[in-house]
């Protein structure tokens, strides 16, 4: 599991730095030179883009593991103006800025996923995921799946993560974790980590049983929070557990409902337990994410975004609403029609 990259965008200058950064992690992970060539130009068109257009924002690069290699997530973001109207955007030759108007155009074709969202005067959150290998995409296939996306970051400042998260996928079954090690730093992640051990090993059993289980294992760590929900596709429900401070949410169109954790922390004072269950449906979305996150956001805010990918919905929340003085950790899943 690989921390997201949070790179600031704020001037001119900035742009090569994150092109670098970008290519380095794209050779780390196997990407030849011409693959590397297409991240440095999604790299710098993103960046440049932000630093036209809203002044100041971020880029946030990820290695996802595929089936068989990694791919890289590159989420571009920002509260500038916005864009009136998205399509006409991507169409090469349109520009505000006086500039060709090819970028976003390149962007698109130069990734194996593109996703956008804009609204105006909240910003603009942009997806492009690259793959080795000419663009390589997973085989299709006939059955729906189960979608996530993560931002995973530290406390500004830190290098390692208090918090872990871990997922796990069954025949119709899908199993999420967030784990907040008490505190931040090295300590923090060996506890959380210790949970996302215990997680995996135990999938197989409910959310309930799984943080049993955790409670004895973190003793000798400081401790953690923790929430585990078991999406069943076929029964078409979440079966949540909580202890300490992990929000869990599913969110539809017509309702937002937040789910039961009890207070406590794992592995030191754990005095009650109990798994929840509630409605799941094709059109649902699972939202979790550590106290990194403040709790006052609405999705309805945002015209649309539900309805883009997950990495677009928790990329958009943790440009809102995360607190710097925090490790954050925002997971969203949903249910997305096989290709």
């Amino acid at each position: 599991m690989r921390n997201s990259i949070a790179l600031p965008i704020t001037e001119e200058s900035q742009v090569g730095e994150a092109r670098r950064i970008a290519v380095a992690l794209a050779t780390e992970l196997g990407f030849n030179e011409t693959d590397c060539g297409k991240v440095a130009i999604v790299v710098t068109e993103a960046a440049k883009n932000t630093v036209k257009h809203a002044c100041e924002g971020e880029l946030l690069l990820r290695a996802l593991k595929t089936v068989e290699e990694y791919s890289i997530e590159i989420v571009a973001l920002d509260r500038g103006p916005g864009m009136a109207n998205v399509g006409q955007c991507l169409r090469d030759g349109f520009s505000t800025a006086g500039t060709p108007g090819t970028g976003l155009g390149a962007i698109k074709r130069l990734s194996a996923f593109f996703d956008i969202h804009s609204v105006q005067k909240l910003g603009t959150a942009l997806l492009a995921r690259l793959e080795p290998g000419q663009n390589r995409r997973e085989p299709a296939s006939n059955r729906n799946y189960l979608a996530n996306g993560v931002v995973h970051l530290p406390k500004a400042g830190e290098q390692i993560s208090g918090d872990s998260w871990a997922a796990e996928n069954q025949l119709d079954k899908n199993l999420i974790l967030v784990a907040d090690g008490l505190g931040y730093g090295v300590l923090a992640a060996e506890a959380s980590r210790e949970a996302v051990r215990v997680f995996q090993e135990n999938a197989k059993l409910g959310p309930k049983a799984i943080l049993e289980k955790a409670h004895p294992a973190l003793k000798n760590t400081r401790g953690a929070a923790a929430a585990i929900a078991q999406i069943d596709r076929a029964q078409q429900t979440v079966r949540f557990a909580g202890v300490g401070n992990i929000s869990g949410v599913i969110f539809t169109l017509s309702q937002t409902r937040s789910m039961v954790s009890y207070n406590g922390t794992i592995g030191h004072m754990m005095r009650k337990v109990e798994e929840f269950v509630y409605p799941w449906s094709q059109q649902s979305l699972l939202i979790m994410h550590s106290d990194g996150l403040a709790t006052q956001w609405d999705l309805n805010r945002y015209p649309g975004l539900a309805n883009r990918h997950p990495a677009l919905i928790a990329a958009v929340l943790y440009r809102d609403f995360k607190r710097n003085r925090d490790d954050v950790t925002v997971i969203v899943a949903k249910v997305r029609e096989a290709a």
